[in-house]
Parts: C-alpha cells; structure tokens; sequence
C-alpha cells in the first residue's frame, strides 16, 4: 500500500513537470482560450460514408494512447462517445509529435485530419495538427475496473461522467424528459412561471421544513417544501393553466427514493378536476415515454410496465379491501379503526383518525402491490388538508395518487377553492402542529386572502421528476438520477 501512495505521487509530480516545462517552453495549454470542434466522434463514425476524405475537427478527453516508434495511436473521448486518431511524426512534424508523445490519459486536446478507416475497419482521424488543451494533473480510476465506488462517484460525479458512460446517458435522457415534459405542456396551452423558493410560510405539502433567518429583513424564512399555494395564487390571478418545474427542499431522511432537495413539477388548470387530470397524467407519461425511449413500454429492475394502456384506476378504500381484506367503509368510528390496528399490528398514534388508519393500512397493504400505472383515488379528508371534498361523501376527497412499481409517482386534486372550509383545514392543523407534528401546514392568511377573492375549480397536480427519471432510465437510486446528491461530509 505504502509503495502504490510512493507511485501515485511521484506520478502526480511528474504531470506537474511536465505542466512545468511546457510553460517555460511558451506552450502552456491553458492560455488557450477556443478550440475550433467541427464534429463529434459518432457524427463521424454515422456520416462515414460523406465525410470520408474530408478534414474535420474534434475535441475532448485522451482515454487511450499507444505510442509506436514513429506512429502512435490514441483514443479521444467527447460529450457523444469516443473516436480514434492516427498520429504519425512525418505527418504532425518532428516537434509536435516529440511532445504529443509526453502527453498523458485524462489530457483534453484537439485533433484535425483527414477522416479514414483502418485495415481493420475502424473509423478513425489521420491527424495533421494535434493541440494540448488542457493538462490532466490528476489520474482516472484504471481503466478496466472504472469508478465502481458508489460513495466516490457521487462525490466525484465529474469522475463518474468521464469513466461511466452510461452514466452520462442516463443524464442525458434526463434532460431529454425535463424538455419533453415543456414540450407537452406547452402544446396544451400551459404557461411555465417561477415561484419563491425562500418562503415565510412553507405549506402545500406535509414535510418539515428547513429553517433559514433573512439578516436584511431580521425574520425568519423557509425553504419551500412545495410549489402549490403560489401557484394557485395564480390560478386566482386568471391565469388559467401554469406550471413550474423546479427544487423543493424537505428536512427529512436519505434513502434510494428519497434526498432532501429534489425536482418537483407543480401544474394547476382552470375549469377542471382530478378526473382530467388524470387524463393529463396519462397522455403526458405516454408522450414523454415515446419520444425519450421511442417505446410507451419500459422495464425496470426487470419487470415490465405498460404506459402504452389505458391506466388502472382504484379507490384506496376498494385496494386495502383488495390487498388487505379490510373493507373501511364497514368502519364507522375513529375507535373501531384503531382496535382494528391494534389487531393488525399497526402503528398509529392518539391523534390519528379514521382515516388516517385507512392511509397506514393503504400504506402497509397494497402500496408495495401497485407495480402498473395506476391511479389511487378518493383519499380521506384527515389526510388531503387543500382538497376538496367528494359531494357524495365528505369523509372523502377527490384526490389521486399516481402509482408504478409500488411508488407514488404523482399527487392531484380537485383543489379545494372554498376560503371558509380552506380556514377550517388549516385550524385542525394548526392543532395537529400544537400536538407535536412537525410536518403540519400553517395557517397562509395571505392564501386565504387569495381564495376569498375567488378561484375557479381548478384541478392541479405535482410530479416528482427524480422519480420519473429512475424509471425511465433503469436507475436503481435517486442518487443515480441527481448529478450531485446531497451527501454528508467527509469531515464529519
């Protein structure tokens, strides 16, 4: 071990050398300030046929290099994929080949030539001019093994990018579906908006928020935990769909489906309910899957999903009868419920109702069982503080959550635009953050201010993007979908 950190560093000191002496030679690559980049590597290899001949020009990262007396090969790596180049002494001049050969892995530098294939049929560029354009003073991971340490590359996501290539497709893709979700809502007549992200009351979700203190105005701010409430401002304002794509911040636990900054899509629409949007949810996972993946099928951990028919769609009282032969419309008091947990072995807590004990059976029994596109509907009023009440059943709301592969992938009201009962949600739980729920909502008299000058029904819905990432891409963690996850220090 102590010989390999001896190794390492006498190669570090070496590269540092070499940085030296080029710069005493007045060839120090980092004053270079463009490089003309004509075409991408598999630009290339895909337009073989029309550009052989032809002189072009590329850029990026030496990943390979063999050197062969007067010849040499090497491999440049760029944002599409990697190409090889053919670097000859008579054809770059006895100078610049004498220093390419000083050239280390990890260099970034520029290759014009003539486009060729080698006997063995690989496309490949006969260089005429080769240019350092930066100076690697650092080593990548070895070449065969890669970055495999989970915790370094999410640390070192610059590293991870270089060495993974599937990595850098995965983001890729995941740009890829930020923009065909815009193009979506776009073509539907939705106008995208921004919001406060450092807010004076966090509310429209139940989660804890982090705490921040603003020196200029000396009060006390959040960081939002939702897009909601300003959002339906908005709607109250005339304009009649919006949506926003953008950071939340919840004060709560790491795990593979969950970080504590992530991407929400919020969007509210005039004039509807949750019913269309579902319909929106359906189309709009339909188009995106299409145009990323070319395909509405996906498969995840192995197991296929269909977004291609018409998604399932199930009241959460008919799926814990289904998944936990426990039929709650048979349950008549908070008690009944709770004796009801007891047996099952569930926990809940004193101020918990019925309801809430239907929401932690739901949550027990059948959320891990939803795998296909699903729609959960007609949640329980403890639970959906700004939504509005079923008129056939106020113990109940027309809300859904959008489930695959046992996630919730998605939330939607009909939202709750009556400022008296909107008033009486907010008071029970004001009371419920008096009893120690840390995750309660505020009363926002600003919001109810809002209603009071009227909004129209209105139908609304959040996305999780991050989610919706992990499965369009394969990806096993959230962590693998964000570019640089939330992680603790390493000084701790």
């Amino acid at each position: 071990m102590e010989n390999q950190a001896q190794n390492l560093n006498e190669i570090l000191k070496i590269r540092r050398e070499k940085l030296s002496n080029l710069q005493q030679a007045g060839k120090d690559p980092f004053v270079i300030t463009k490089y003309d980049v004509t075409h991408h590597s598999t630009d290339i290899k895909d337009n073989y046929d029309k550009l052989e001949g032809k002189t072009v020009s590329v850029a990026g990262r030496m990943m390979f290099k063999r050197v062969m007396g007067k010849a040499s090969f090497c491999n440049v790596q760029d944002i599409k994929g990697n190409i090889q180049a053919y670097v000859a002494r008579d054809c770059i001049g006895e100078q610049e080949y004498a220093d390419f050969k000083k050239f280390d892995v990890g260099d970034i530098i520029g290759i014009k030539g003539e486009v060729f294939k080698t006997k063995t049929g690989e496309t490949t560029i006969h260089a005429s001019e080769i240019t350092l354009l930066s100076k690697s003073l650092q080593i990548l991971p070895e070449k065969f093994h890669g970055l495999t340490d989970t915790d370094t590359r999410y640390r070192q996501r610059y590293v991870d990018l270089i060495m993974n290539s599937e990595v850098k497709d995965t983001f890729i893709k995941r740009s890829k579906i930020i923009s065909s979700i815009r193009r979506y809502l776009d073509s539907q007549g939705f106008m995208e908006v921004e919001t406060p992200m450092l807010v004076a009351n966090a509310g429209g979700a139940s989660a804890r928020p982090f705490d921040t203190h603003f020196n200029a105005l000396d009060e006390d701010f959040h960081l939002r935990i939702s897009l909601e409430l300003y959002l339906k401002r908005l709607i109250v304002g005339g304009l009649e769909k919006v949506y926003e794509i953008g950071r939340v911040f919840r004060n709560e636990g790491v795990d593979t489906r969950h970080n504590p900054e992530f991407t929400l899509m919020e969007l509210y629409q005039a004039y509807t309910d949750y019913h269309g949007m579902m319909d929106l949810t359906e189309n709009l996972y339909r188009y995106v899957a299409q145009d990323v993946l070319g395909t509405t099928k996906i498969t995840y951990n192995g197991i296929e999903m269909d977004l291609g028919k018409p998604f399932e769609r199930i009241t959460m009282v008919d799926a814990v009868k289904k998944y936990a032969g426990v039929d709650f419309n048979e349950i008549k008091t908070d008690e009944e419920a709770k004796a009801l947990a007891k047996e099952k072995g569930i926990e809940f807590e004193d101020r918990h109702k019925k309801g809430d004990i239907l929401n932690l059976f739901f949550e027990e029994y059948a959320e891990e069982h939803i795998i296909q596109p699903t729609f959960v509907m007609d949640h329980p009023v403890e639970i959906s503080p700004l939504t509005k009440k079923k008129p056939d059943n106020p113990d109940y709301v027309e809300r859904f959550e959008f489930f695959m592969n046992g996630w919730e992938m998605a939330n939607a009201y009909s939202e709750l635009n009556d400022p008296i009962d909107q008033r009486e949600r907010f008071k029970a739980q004001e009371e419920l953050l008096a009893q120690g729920d840390e995750e309660a909502n505020k009363t926002d008299e600003d919001f109810l201010n809002a209603l009071e000058i009227g909004m129209p029904p209105t139908g609304g819905i959040g996305f999780g993007i991050d989610r919706m990432t992990m499965l369009l891409t394969d990806s096993a963690a959230i962590r693998d979908v964000l570019l640089f996850p939330t992680m603790k220090s390493l000084d701790k």
